[in-house]
């Protein structure tokens, strides 16, 4: 097993999920800012809201898990503050990080699905990183599986992933690639949207396909009954992405009309003014 701690200053235990989840933001905040400046956005609208949105995810994250697990922080509340074990959920981040970004948009006057897209990608990157935070803290992990299976792995995934006497799913490992298979199609697609929000709409849709699929294998999900919430959850965002992609395409079409019907007005009048 390798040890969750990645070095010492003294007292203090430094934490790979800590130093992971940083290099996460940094990177997804470099991101982020180019996507700015080549879109013509004032980059310093990216570290504004960076300011609000990171913290606003942390908390959201953490709140989004404890509430989840209340039954193992209720008798010791100071847990709740130690992010450094793990504990974040990634919905409650989302939901944190888009409340405080619609916030801060709205009171500047900005366009909410055009910053969407802009922070998008860095999103999801930041995500396929995050998952590495797992991997040290050994969770988010799946069933139990064979040697034969997980010999397919790297060795040192196969230590990581024995866990109570034998091994089991990567799913960490499965998400994160499937993250970074998101993230090249939304850097792809990037340049070819026909309209703002197109990019932030597929990344809530893949990713929560990914996810849906991901979390029916693992064996630490948080639990609403005999429902797996983050499934259940995933398959609201596809739903409500499906709608708005509908919404605005229907828009995009009536603006082409209106267009359409507005140049044939014109070049009518220019046919009848050259008569």
């Amino acid at each position: 097993m390798i040890s969750p701690v990645a070095f010492q200053i003294g007292p203090l235990s430094i934490y790979w999920y800590g130093i992971i989840m940083t290099a996460a933001f940094i990177l997804g905040t470099v991101l982020a800012y180019r996507h700015a400046t080549m879109d013509d956005i004032d980059p310093e609208h990216v570290l504004n809201l960076l300011v609000l949105v990171i913290p606003a995810a942390i908390i959201g994250a953490r709140l989004y898990y404890v509430f989840f697990n209340w039954e193992d922080y209720s008798s010791t509340p100071m847990e709740i503050l130690a992010i450094r074990h793990g504990g974040l959920a990634i919905h409650g981040g989302l939901l944190g990080g888009f409340l405080a970004g619609f916030i801060y948009v709205r009171k500047n006057r900005l366009n909410f699905w055009r910053m969407g897209d802009i922070f998008a990608p860095s999103i999801i990157l930041g995500q396929a990183i995050g998952r590495w935070g797992n991997f040290f803290n050994q969770e988010a992990f799946g069933g139990p599986v064979s040697s034969e299976f997980i010999s397919r792995f790297p060795g040192f995934i196969q230590k990581q992933m024995f866990i109570g006497g034998q091994y089991h799913h990567p799913t960490f490992l499965y998400e994160s690639l499937w993250n970074l298979l998101v993230f090249t199609f939304l850097m792809v697609y990037h340049k070819r949207v026909k309209f703002h929000g197109q990019v932030l709409l597929y990344y809530l849709a893949l990713y929560s396909t990914g996810r849906f699929f991901i979390e029916g294998l693992r064996t630490d999900s948080l639990m609403l009954g005999p429902v797996r919430v983050a499934q259940f959850v995933s398959l609201a965002i596809i739903a409500t992405v499906a709608i708005l992609l509908l919404n605005r395409k229907r828009k995009q079409i009536k603006h082409k009309v209106r267009l359409d019907a507005h140049t044939n007005v014109t070049e009518l009048n220019k046919i009848k003014a050259g008569d």
